[in-house]
């Protein structure tokens, strides 16, 4: 990745260039980044029983939205996955639905949300049979929809600006050329007075030596999502904290992070931070801010109805899921210490407790849902 000299590049726009970039990013090279062959590892990734899960779980929001419609409305349900990849978790979710909930994938429209030209090619495989009940695959969302949006891992991906604190105040961190063909960091002004006027809103009063990311495009994506529902539920699901946590002591060195091969980027090498080695060639990734994606959701007309642990959440559906997956759901329970998958899904440490689950709802109230039914809780 070339820097111009005398260019200075936001963290955010090294970013968009090493994940997004049509011909060199890290992203829009390739299909599949993750699983035991990619260089990290998902929910996706253990097996179809996280999108069986998530099927029943959005059963139950189709009946939802279907029991407080007018008899003569549609019945027709958009289930939109947002950094779909190449669409196996809708995949997982709509073959679950087939055999288990036959009228809800009768009413089912998948809209398939990626930005990978490569990734989008593969949908149709990945789906098989259920490609059905595809509508649309593009790199944007739909215009207006009435159902579900799922964005699993999505959001931490996004590029991010970093900032420092510094005794006579807030400072950016920027990528430049060194002269001598490598990328360095160098501090200067804000580039745009939203980043404090984010921290402000996110009440985070960073002390000197700290760092910190912050997601301006996050934010201005979950605003958009939430105005293009018109009725229905957001479904965030990724590692993050509320703001207080994430703007706090514990994560004073920022959460800016690579992998490759399963292998965070570490401390810096000679000064230079791991993300910013070998752009395009591993993944680039930050904590999200759950405080302020869920202020930008609500400001467009959403209600959050839980903010808890993927744990609690999959425990939650397993618990109060519907007929004829409830039975089975049972059984799995049951035999937990004997289902790898079902452990990897819902260990503490691991996926269970680094993935939160953040719901919301727009224009259908304070319903129970299974998912929230276990135990509302964040660790």
């Amino acid at each position: 990745m070339r820097i111009a000299d005398n260019e200075l590049l936001t963290v955010a726009a090294f970013m968009e260039r090493a994940l997004y970039d049509r011909e060199t990013g890290y992203y829009a090279r390739a299909a599949q980044r993750s699983g035991r062959a990619g260089d990290f590892f998902t929910s996706v990734d253990v097996g179809p029983l996280f999108g069986e899960l998530l099927a029943t779980q959005l059963a139950e929001m189709a009946d939802l939205l279907t029991s407080h419609q007018p008899p003569a409305t549609s019945h027709q349900f958009d289930l939109v996955e947002a950094g779909a990849g190449n669409g196996r978790l809708s995949a997982d979710i709509l073959r679950a639905a087939c055999i288990r909930y036959p009228d809800f994938y009768a009413r089912t429209r998948l809209h398939l949300v990626e930005a990978s030209e490569a990734a989008r090619a593969q949908q149709r495989t990945a789906l098989g049979d259920a490609s059905d009940r595809l509508a649309s695959s593009a790199p944007s969302l739909p215009e207006s929809f009435e159902g579900v949006l799922l964005a699993n891992e999505l959001l931490d991906a996004m590029p991010v600006h970093q900032v420092v604190m510094r005794e006579d105040g807030l400072r950016e961190v920027y990528v430049k050329d060194d002269g001598h063909g490598s990328l360095t960091t160098i501090e200067r002004p804000p580039s745009t007075p939203a980043l404090a006027a984010y921290l402000d809103r996110a009440r985070a009063g960073l002390e000197p030596g700290w760092r910190a990311e912050i997601n301006l495009r996050a934010v201005e994506w979950v605003a958009d999502a939430a105005r293009r529902l018109r009725r229905g539920f957001l479904i965030f699901i990724d590692y993050g904290h509320d703001a207080r946590e994430l703007y706090s002591a514990t994560h004073a060195g920022g959460t800016l992070t690579s992998f490759t091969r399963h292998t965070s980027a570490g401390p810096e090498a000679g000064g230079v931070p791991g993300w910013l080695q070998r752009p395009g060639e591993q993944d680039i990734t930050t904590h999200v801010d759950f405080t302020s994606v869920r202020a930008a959701a609500e400001a467009e007309g959403c209600v959050t109805l839980g903010f808890l642990d993927q744990t609690y959440f999959l425990l939650g559906i397993l618990a109060g899921g519907r007929e004829p997956f409830a039975v089975s759901a049972g059984r799995a329970t049951e035999t937990a210490k004997g289902s790898r998958p079902l452990k990897t899904l819902l260990m503490p440490g691991g996926l269970g407790s680094t993935h939160k689950v953040l719901i919301l709802g727009k224009g259908v109230g304070s319903p129970p849902l299974s998912g929230l039914s276990f135990r509302v809780r964040v660790t």
